[in-house]
């Protein structure tokens, strides 16, 4: 699946109701556990994963100053 361009991986574990998700900005590569019953929930929890690292690297203007 692919979210804002980043490719990313939701998959059932054994134990049922857990979710292990994977994704990769750059070269850092995320990985994580995330628990409910939902597979569309856990996709969405990823998502809002990716967004938080996307805003991490996302270079912030900086402010102009007028004289």
């Amino acid at each position: 699946m692919v979210h804002k361009g980043v490719e990313y991986m939701v998959a059932p574990t054994a134990t049922p109701g857990i979710w292990r998700w994977q994704f990769q900005i750059g070269e850092q590569v995320k990985t994580g556990r995330t628990e409910t019953r939902i597979n569309l929930l856990a996709a969405r929890r990823v998502q809002l994963r990716i967004d938080r690292e996307l805003k991490k690297v996302e270079p912030q203007p900086t402010p102009e100053f007028k004289s």
